[in-house]
């Protein structure tokens, strides 16, 4: 309700804008005790996979909270997790402004951010800071200024520095804001990567006794013999598990309105059916064996239960949460009815 009242508000600001004083405010709130008053705690609903207990199945996507900076902010809004980054090993500004669109009509958001961050450290620091003790994820990314033959390189470096403070560990090959960058959903240089994550993995895991699920995010725009190619990549190097999907290419649901033909990724209400399709097919094709994170387009309960029909075994918002604020969350989880897997843990994994 409060949230209805602001969003004229903070719709009249420039979106990126509005994105900062929105968090601040919210910052604010928790540093007063105040936050807690205002989003009561959603139900609990507990769903295990890759060997962590969820307390509810609806996380916040990365994106939001690139440098870790509303940590204990957002947690008061229920998630059931929490999703950092994208997050690179050198800070970076990202792209020229403007970079964030937002086109009403259609509730959705075009964004050509680039991995705007203050780089891994910056980030590392307001991790050991933070209250919140539930799960966190680190999504890691890849320099602009790497090539995409070094690429590897940058997500070694991220793996091994966030691996003692992450709940798992979020490899981002999918942003199209970032030349080059979807090529690593490409067999030959995927399998590559995947191999040497995997060995890093187990290297990190003997030295820490901790074991840290690691999870690839995959496109939207990819054809069925793509998404096949992938899966079986996913199932040969023993992911944990996937998050499908990142924002999209495709523009037919918004050409004709302002700001529709922007240049960056396409989210909330036009991929909604495009990204739980993806998360069917890839659920057929992993075969119940890697658990499936849902994002895109999640701008209802509704949309989040179909892409737990569809196969997922979590969900993550974003977008939905721009535009129909916090309650969305509680009435997500409220809402939601789980899959009778959702409770099975894969162990055989960590293998």
């Amino acid at each position: 309700m409060l949230y209805s009242l602001l969003r004229p508000l903070l719709f009249s600001l420039e979106p990126e804008k509005a994105h900062t004083k929105t968090l601040a405010t919210l910052a604010l709130l928790e540093r007063f005790g105040l936050a807690h008053f205002l989003f009561t705690a959603p139900e609990n609903k507990p769903v295990q996979i890759m060997g962590l207990t969820f307390p509810n199945p609806v996380g916040l996507a990365a994106g939001l909270d690139k440098n870790g900076e509303y940590i204990d902010a957002l947690a008061c809004l229920g998630f059931g997790f929490l999703e950092l980054g994208t997050v690179t090993p050198l800070a970076q500004s990202g792209n020229p402004l403007p970079r964030l669109f937002r086109i009403l009509q259609a509730q959705a958001l075009i964004n050509r951010m680039g991995f705007n961050n203050h780089g891994i450290d910056y980030l590392l620091d307001n991790v050991k800071k933070r209250k919140y003790q539930g799960i966190l994820g680190i999504n890691l990314g890849k320099n602009a200024i790497t090539p995409l033959e070094k690429a590897t390189d940058d997500y070694l470096i991220g793996l091994h520095k966030v691996y003692a403070y992450a709940d798992y560990i979020t490899i981002n090959i999918s942003s199209p804001n970032t030349p080059g960058l979807r090529q690593l959903q490409q067999i030959e240089p995927l399998a590559q990567m995947l191999s040497g994550l995997k060995q890093a993995q187990h290297t990190l895991h003997q030295q820490q006794g901790r074991y840290v699920p690691l999870v690839v995010k995959i496109a939207p725009d990819l054809t069925p013999e793509d998404l096949k190619a992938i899966a079986e990549q996913l199932l040969i190097h023993r992911l944990d598990g996937v998050i499908a999907t990142n924002t999209t290419l495709e523009r037919e649901a918004v050409k004709n309105y302002l700001y529709g033909n922007e240049t960056g990724g396409l989210s909330g209400a036009p991929l909604t059916s495009l990204s739980t399709a993806i998360v069917a097919q890839l659920h057929e094709q992993l075969a119940g064996q890697i658990p499936i994170i849902a994002a895109g387009g999640i701008m209802t309960p509704a949309d989040a239960q179909a892409k737990l029909d569809a196969g997922a075994s979590l969900v993550q918002i974003y977008t939905g949460l721009i535009y129909h604020g916090p309650e969305l969350v509680k009435k997500t989880v409220a809402h939601l009815k789980l899959r009778n897997n959702d409770s099975i843990s894969l162990p055989d994994l960590k293998a």
